[in-house]
């Protein structure tokens, strides 16, 4: 899967993809990160990509020409590529939609600055707008690093295990349940001694009712999301008796 990155600091992006998991990706070929600095298609000798807004108000605007040749050009190579804005104003990133983007081959990130882009840009050129959270960052290369990161940890052969993303937290929903390693004794609190039984389907069980009973106690919003089971349903019902109790 390649990644476009539209941005005016392409230096943010040398550090984390030098190391761990997604340094592995990209050296086994699985994901190519690519920096576009859009200063490189700016119009004038000086390279400038933004100015002041219509109508006034505080902040520069970053100009509709220099990100419009360069979204162009990633295009002319690739026409069916999706044009992704990182905004505090796009819709909410999560766990689904992470996989369905990750069903792509290729995605460009325009990365915003100042007070964000010229409409004209939104209008013409973007396909979806997606935020980290209701918050503001000083530009879009921390959001575009979140993305990726979570997009790449979906395709085959990134984990060391394909499973792993399934027991990742907001898979099917559910929040993780515990993970403990050694020792099995810290100060006094013991790893779940079924944890250490080697009853697999024991273990399976355990982890199912501790996925739920975390999600019920600290996201219960996801339940109305997540497919359930008749089991599921039993055990949710007896989780919030005892809590209730």
């Amino acid at each position: 899967m390649r990644f476009d990155i539209l941005t005016l600091f392409p230096e943010m992006f040398s550090s984390p993809f030098q190391e761990s998991i997604l340094a592995k990706a990209i050296e086994k070929g699985l994901i190519e990160v690519r920096t576009i600095n859009i200063r490189d298609f700016a119009l004038d000798k000086r390279r400038i990509v933004d100015d002041a807004p219509y109508g006034g108000g505080q902040g520069m605007v970053m100009k509709v020409e220099p990100i419009a040749r360069a979204i162009e050009q990633v295009k002319s190579e690739d026409p069916s590529v999706r044009t992704i804005y990182l905004t505090p104003e796009g819709k909410p990133l999560n766990q689904e939609m992470a996989r369905q983007l990750s069903s792509r081959s290729h995605l460009i990130l325009l990365c915003g600055r100042y007070e964000g882009v010229d409409e004209r840009v939104r209008e013409l050129f973007i396909d979806e707008e997606i935020s980290i959270g209701d918050y503001v960052l000083t530009g879009g290369e921390l959001a575009a690093m979140v993305l990726i990161d979570t997009v790449s940890r979906l395709l085959p052969g990134v984990l060391g295990s394909d499973r792993s993303a399934e027991e990742d937290s907001f898979f099917g929903s559910l929040l993780e349940y515990p993970q403990y390693t050694r020792p099995a004794s810290f100060r006094g609190y013991e790893v779940p001694e079924v944890l250490l039984s080697g009853n697999h389907q024991a273990i399976s069980l355990w982890r199912r009712k501790e996925a739920l009973r975390r999600t019920w106690m600290r996201r219960p919003d996801l339940l109305s999301k997540a497919s359930l089971s008749e089991e599921d349903k039993k055990i949710l019902e007896e989780i919030s008796k005892k809590d209730v109790s």
